[in-house]
């Protein structure tokens, strides 16, 4: 457990040290092409090991002998070929499999690979995949299995995550990017950046954008980012051979996926951005039916291929509690690391008022949203400088207690578009706030100075106010 000094920081909430764990010891056999479905609590953990066999987590192999803990996870071990496994702990839901998707997904793999050859010899960019549907119908685990599948091919596929709800490589409420050439993390996810701590896995360099909102429907950050995103990624692959060959992969949020009589828009604007030709489809047929239906009759140049993946019947409803607790856990792993040999000891520090430049976004209306649409009736820069506002400049106050910044590359006296345009350092929560002495102590992943950079304060996530014990 970790302790800072004038801080009481522990690496795990009291009600996670003291819960009891239970020593609950079986083994499962699965035949071929069956899957071991488990869901464990955040207070509890579940260990599983594989006896014989072959088996793999979301695509991941799992080593032989080796000893994987889960937390907090909603997940599913398949076999080709039949295995045994050893589980220790208990779990709130686990069941056997008999009926599942991978076959269908591994044909999605091979799809992909042939497109991947094909690109050897033209010198295009490889497959650009697009992977939408509804909430909880499984498309970050159907991202991971075809990131874990091409890394195995040796290949290094860019992924991007477009969700804000769930952090990849970083917090929730951004965006961010990152080249895959080494497997998947099984039990940390997507794995480690490089101030998340040792990982057995070698870290990934992903680049980060801020959200700072829940919805993106909202529009005015939302679509101006996604084109940032793609500008970043297509500017990489033009750079890197290895990864224009992979393609990337796009992982969504549900809610673009809802759609106005027929019309969808964010969908719509992330094909045009990253000129996606391959978009998968997941959990609503009225989705496939639209998109089929809008892009079947384009030119070859700018031909999308709509494929319907069937919803696993593993994906089950993450309600608003489970997924607020996940934001919180994927928080405390970016300060403190994983608990064991990979915590980590977050550095605090006191700053002036005055040593903070914190710009608070403007929560968007309705009315405002299609003004400040990008290739809406005019280009781009007309789309872009449409005059709305889009930050708030704050002074320090107990309002912004318990939150976390993004602390921005961009400078404190830069335009308000680059402050949006401009990637994320990394992230600092504000400890405690002093109206008094006009002083706020903040908690950083990393030792030094607080730099003077624009920082950016979002509604999400939401407040973490258990994180400093």
């Amino acid at each position: 457990m970790i302790s800072l000094p004038g801080l009481n920081l522990t690496s795990a909430p009291p009600e996670l040290l003291s819960d009891p764990q239970s020593t609950l010891t079986r083994t499962q056999d699965l035949s071929a092409n069956t899957e071991y479905r488990f869901e464990v609590a955040f207070t509890r953990s579940l260990t599983i090991r594989l006896l014989s066999g072959t088996a793999e987590f979301f695509g991941t192999e799992l080593a032989p002998s080796s000893a994987y803990t889960f937390q907090g996870t909603k997940g599913a071990i398949y076999t080709w070929h039949g295995c045994r496994l050893e589980i220790v702990g208990e779990a709130e839901s686990e069941y056997t499999a008999e009926e599942t998707q991978m076959m269908s997904y591994a044909n999605a793999h091979f799809a992909l690979e042939s497109l991947r050859e094909k690109s050897l010899h033209t010198g295009d960019i490889g497959p650009r995949v697009l992977v939408v549907g509804t909430e909880n119908a499984g498309k970050t685990s159907v991202v991971k299995i075809l990131t874990s599948y091409a890394v195995k091919f040796g290949r290094q596929p860019v992924i991007v995550n477009l969700d804000p709800r769930q952090g990849m490589l970083s917090v929730p409420g951004s965006f961010s990017a990152a080249a895959f050439s080494s497997i998947v993390d099984i039990e940390d996810g997507w794995g480690s950046s490089p101030i998340s701590g040792p990982s057995p896995v070698p870290v990934k360099m992903p680049l980060v954008y801020h959200y700072g909102l829940a919805n993106p429907e909202e529009g005015k950050l939302f679509r101006p980012l996604v084109t940032r995103m793609a500008l970043a990624v297509t500017s990489r692959l033009e750079e890197d051979r290895a990864s224009r060959q992979a393609g990337f992969i796009i992982d969504t949020p549900g809610a673009i996926s809802q759609g106005k009589a027929g019309v969808y828009e964010n969908i719509e604007h992330i094909i045009s951005e990253f000129s996606v030709n391959v978009l998968f489809v997941l959990g609503s047929e009225r989705l496939y039916s639209d998109l089929t239906r809008k892009y079947s009759n384009r030119i070859p140049e700018e031909s999308v291929s709509v494929i319907r993946l069937d919803k696993s019947g593993g994906c089950v409803h993450r309600d608003e509690t489970y997924m607020k607790q996940f934001r919180q856990a994927q928080i405390r792993a970016y300060f403190f690391g994983q608990a064991g040999d990979n915590a980590l000891g977050p550095n605090s520090q006191m700053v002036d008022f005055d040593d903070l430049s914190i710009f608070k976004i403007i929560e968007a209306s309705s009315e405002h949203n299609s003004s400040f649409r990008p290739g809406g009736g005019g280009d781009d820069d007309d789309a872009y400088s449409s005059g709305i506002e889009i930050y708030e400049k704050v002074t320090p106050s107990s309002m912004i207690q318990n939150s976390l910044l993004a602390i921005t590359t961009a400078s404190v006296n830069d335009g308000q578009e680059v402050i949006r345009d401009s990637s994320v350092r990394g992230y600092i929560y504000v400890a405690d706030v002093d109206d008094l002495k006009k002083k706020v102590k903040l908690l950083s992943p990393q030792p030094g100075h607080t730099p003077p950079n624009a920082m950016v304060l979002g509604s999400f996530p939401e407040d973490i106010p258990g994180l400093v014990g």
